[in-house]
């Protein structure tokens, strides 16, 4: 299916009228969709729903496609990133058809009579051209993933060790109940856990960063680094805060590891290319799975900068661990802690480097510690969104390429400044 000349300039004019009422159009969507079609609650995170993150995700991701219609490999970086967190969620193609329905439904019910034929017929025929994008997309991955790792669908593991990294963090060691081998993932990615929210009577899953390095020849088990957050019913850290109530032995479903967010220790042509490890409070997660497989015998050495900020060292995960590999690879591996609060225990230069502030990469010394003079220089970032863009605009105020600026975002849709 290919759009006329005339679609792609309906589709195209109608991006301002999005930008007003693109947010209106989405939550008008996603109610009537999920209410009736309630068996879609098992999909869609419903504390997203509460809070409003994922329609406005939605409403940025369908102007997004407005305004590039007629460029779509604009959106190429965009359209990974939702491919992966569908294919981890288990999104079927059938389910394509529903979306498109309810879109189309919810724009007429918003726009009223300025939803004219015209404009009804160009953006279902754009649906139906993105949506058989994502349905390719998404077919070669999960092709990909039964053929190559024999893994389909969801499966069994069961949480044997629970481990506690900070006064918050915990990390929880994960064995398929079947004993199969499991695959090999690229450092930094993540895996869907789906567990049943007993109060609601519906499945939810979250996504969390695999916090170990991969091993080759296979692995027995797997681990998530999971954060305790403040939260009821609806509200964040609901699947987070029900895993933390878990003891060793109790099960959950897993899904094969996913993300466009990594670093690939076996790419020979990265030899000596110095990576920028940042991150905020369980931001780490990935980022110990990164460290650690750049310190892996067989992978080429490249020096690497730790940076991290937590709001206390008792919130600080795998502060102990970076510490040993720090001491142990002195002449790779550099580490840099902010502390937002410090006590009579914390120790300068052992526990922290800087106290009493947020992250500052400003207070770092750019050559040694940022390694700004090499511009292959590689930045991985993870946090809040609004941390990770804004050290984004600082990398990149300090001369480096926006492009080497990777940043992991669990959010479907468009991130500003992306």
């Amino acid at each position: 299916m290919t759009l006329t000349d005339a679609q792609i300039s309906i589709v195209k004019s109608t991006a301002p009228v999005l930008k007003q009422h693109g947010e209106a159009i989405t939550t008008v969507f996603y109610d009537d969709l999920i209410t009736e079609n309630p068996s879609l609650k098992n999909i869609f995170s419903l504390t997203s729903q509460a809070t409003g993150a994922q329609p406005r995700a939605l409403a940025h991701a369908v102007l997004a496609y407005a305004t590039y219609i007629d460029n779509l490999s604009a959106l190429s970086e965009a359209v990974a990133r939702i491919a992966h967190k569908h294919v981890s969620l288990q999104v079927e193609p059938a389910q394509y058809a529903i979306v498109g329905q309810y879109l189309i439904q919810a724009i007429g019910k918003v726009l009223g009579d300025a939803a004219t034929p015209e404009i009804v017929d160009a953006w279902t025929a754009a649906y139906g051209v993105l949506a058989n994008v994502f349905i390719g997309v998404e077919g070669s991955m999960y092709e990909e993933n039964e053929k190559k790792d024999h893994w389909k669908g969801w499966r069994k593991f069961r949480i044997v060790r629970k481990v506690e990294e900070s006064s918050s963090i915990s990390s929880f060691y994960l064995r398929p109940v079947d004993g199969a081998t499991l695959p090999k993932y690229l450092p930094g990615q993540y895996v869907s856990v789906q567990v049943l929210v007993s109060q609601l009577g519906y499945l939810q899953s979250r996504q969390y960063s695999l916090s170990e390095a991969p091993k080759e020849g296979g692995m027995e088990e797997y681990r998530i680094s999971v954060k305790r957050e403040e939260g009821e019913t609806g509200a964040p850290g609901l699947v987070s805060n029900l895993l933390h109530g878990m003891q060793e032995g109790a099960e959950v479903e897993v899904s094969h590891p996913q993300g466009e967010f990594f670093l690939d220790p076996a790419d020979a042509s990265k030899e000596g290319v110095p990576a920028v490890l940042i991150s905020v409070g369980v931001g780490a997660t990935p980022m110990m799975a990164i460290l650690k497989s750049l310190l892996q015998e067989n992978v080429k050495r490249r020096p690497v900068s730790w940076i991290h900020a937590s709001k206390s060292s008792s919130t600080q995960p795998f502060g102990e661990e970076v510490r040993r590999i720090v001491k142990e690879n002195p002449e790779q591996v550099s580490a840099h802690v902010f502390l937002k609060t410090v006590t009579g225990t914390d120790q300068a230069g052992v526990h922290y480097d800087f106290a009493d502030t947020r992250m500052d990469l400003t207070k770092l010394d750019g050559e040694r510690d940022l390694h700004l003079a090499d511009k292959r220089t590689e930045y991985y970032i993870c946090g809040p969104e609004t941390f990770m863009v804004d050290i984004r605009k600082v990398l990149v105020g300090l001369g480096m390429d926006k492009s080497k600026v990777h940043l992991e975002l669990f959010a479907t849709g468009f991130v500003a400044d992306e």
